[in-house]
């Protein structure tokens, strides 16, 4: 399956939450290093790619063992897409080195402790289903009591009939960010990373760990040193 995917992670130089987040220092460690060691502890792919527009992020990316793609900077600004960086990415590939790969899988920087196995597991999950879907997500389960606001400014649930209690709740299922892979050919003509037909894959929280702001640093420095045990 490694010579059909392709890993591309997207990471841009500018951040809001957290200057420089991408390659803050988690452990000692650049956020953006525990994915390129996770990508290729996994083995699914031999080819790894970081998109970025910083040149410090990209002699990271290189010292960890991915190549890099260098995008321009109207695909780096807030409001640029994830996809708009993934098909360039896929574009510069076709041409640079000569190869279309059957599947993109993306593994955004800010879920370090997202794990090669999972990774594993995942697009050996999706390769299963034999086409039947042409994009799949990470998710994690969530069985919250969410409310809204009402056209007259009012708090009411989102699902007034659910039961009161926790453990009685159907689950919901959280977008988080982790993992996604898609067929592209599909990312090329739909410009979206969920493709015409998606499905997903459960992961536990832990592993869903999102890096946005300075304390999310904190939570995942402590999951590692006692969670993981990792000193």
């Amino acid at each position: 399956m490694e010579n059909k995917i392709v890993a591309i992670i997207p990471a841009r130089g500018g951040s809001k939450g957290i200057p420089k987040k991408n390659i803050a220092l988690l452990k000692g460690k650049p956020l953006l290093a525990y994915t390129i060691e996770s990508a290729i502890e996994s083995m699914v792919t031999k080819e790894i790619f970081v998109s970025t527009d910083s040149e410090e992020i990209a002699e990271i990316s290189k010292k960890y063992g991915s190549k890099v793609i260098m995008r321009p900077a109207e695909l780096s600004h807030d409001t640029a897409s994830t996809e708009s960086a993934l098909i360039h990415a896929i574009e510069t590939i076709r041409q640079e080195y000569n190869w279309m790969p059957d599947y993109v899988l993306t593994l955004p920087p800010t879920s370090p402790l997202r794990s090669a196995k999972t990774i594993k597991e995942f697009v050996k999950y999706f390769l299963s289903l034999d086409g039947k879907y042409d994009a799949m997500l990470s998710l994690t389960v969530h069985r919250g009591d969410f409310w809204k606001k009402d056209s007259q400014g009012n708090f009411v649930r989102l699902f007034p009939d659910a039961p009161r209690r926790r453990q009685d709740r159907e689950p919901l299922y959280l977008e988080n960010s982790a993992i996604y892979i898609t067929k592209t050919e599909s990312l090329l003509i739909t410009n979206s990373i969920l493709g015409k037909h998606c499905t997903g894959f459960i992961i536990n929280d832990i592993e869903a760990t999102d890096i946005n702001e300075p304390i999310d640093l904190l939570w995942a420095e402590f999951l590692i040193e006692h969670v993981f045990n990792k000193k």
